[in-house]
């Protein structure tokens, strides 16, 4: 029996077309990907060091450097993340159509909002025959774009605020970044907001591994593994 799915995440209402397998993500978005899971990790919880340092160390002071480290180990997953960030905008208007998803959100289309609402119905199981798309459907597009995209852009630009305030006013990041500062006089504020977008994206991600597992058995797609081997694998289902 042929399965009939829709192209990209189909903002247009394009005619569907019969396929088994089709190489959806190119190698760079599958390296971002785990690059940009590992280093939200390390972040997350080094973050949340820097903000809730640990209460005693043992030995003396002066002998230990333990939030150093944690802080040195935060900065560096903050600048992987950075340099993999920008070469992802790069891979977005070099790659595939699927590279861009991500990165916009059809608000323009009602075919779009259309498709929105019923996979809200059905993550929420109001309804029923979920649809099949090659790349993301358009609730995941739609969340993907505010929930990470957007969040992860203020993440960096944030950090590297608070990053250049104290490395000194002489460097390349307080000149690109320093601007921060002066919207926000109170450092104290930028951090407030930093926390609050880390939080943000975790959310994001208890949402996202939730909904990749629903799509991988609600309508037989290989969700998870399409980020391995880039290949997505429509099944058959017998209802």
């Amino acid at each position: 029996m042929s399965i009939h799915e829709s192209i990209a995440a189909n903002p247009d209402c394009e005619k569907a077309v019969e396929r088994q397998s089709v190489y959806v993500y190119d190698a760079p978005v599958r390296i971002w990907h785990w690059v940009n899971a590992f280093s939200i990790l390390t972040l997350a919880v080094t973050g949340y060091f820097i903000g809730s340092p640990l209460p005693s160390v043992p030995g003396e002071a002066n002998a230990n450097f333990l939030m150093g480290y944690i802080r040195f180990i935060h900065f560096a997953a903050g600048q992987i993340l950075a340099v993999f960030l920008l070469l992802r905008v790069y891979w977005a208007l070099v790659g595939n159509v699927h590279a861009r998803q991500i990165f916009y959100v059809p608000f323009w289309s009602g075919c779009f909002w259309k498709q929105w609402l019923h996979e809200v119905r059905c993550y929420t199981f109001l309804a029923q025959q979920p649809k099949k798309y090659v790349g993301h459907n358009p609730l995941a597009q739609f969340t993907m774009f505010s929930m990470f995209t957007l969040p992860l852009f203020f993440m960096v630009i944030t950090g590297f605020a608070l990053y250049s305030e104290g490395a000194g006013s002489d460097r390349w990041d307080y000149g690109l970044f320093g601007w921060i500062v002066s919207v926000w006089p109170n450092s104290q504020d930028i951090r407030t907001f930093h926390h609050l977008g880390m939080w943000v994206i975790l959310v994001f991600v208890i949402v996202h591994i939730y909904v990749a597992v629903h799509e991988d058995i609600m309508t037989g797609q290989t969700i998870i593994s399409s980020m391995i081997s880039g290949a997505r694998l429509i099944k058959d289902r017998e209802d």
